[in-house]
């Protein structure tokens, strides 16, 4: 059951990103981009959740890797609220 949360956690993060992209490309915002481009720093760190705990198992630990990834998204998303204010 577990492994299917993994699964929908990513794909939504995935959907999030694209549509947020796809909708910078029509308007231009530039929110839309630093929010698209967290998610997709979020949807990768959730595939890493599924690696992690499901494929890979004890033998190796992806936490570190996960959390990096995923502040650096959440950082990104900070950047563009904070400095590329119009």
């Amino acid at each position: 059951m577990a492994e299917a949360v993994y699964i929908l956690c990513a794909l939504t993060s995935i959907a999030c990103a694209v549509l947020l992209l796809r909708g910078y490309f029509r308007s231009g915002l530039r929110l839309l981009l630093w929010s698209g481009l967290c998610f997709v720093a979020l949807a990768v760190s959730n595939v890493l959740l599924f690696v992690d705990l499901v494929l890979v198992g004890p033998e190796m630990d992806l936490s570190l890797w996960r959390s990096t990834i995923a502040l650096v998204g959440v950082a990104t998303l900070l950047y563009g609220l904070i400095w590329d204010t119009q």
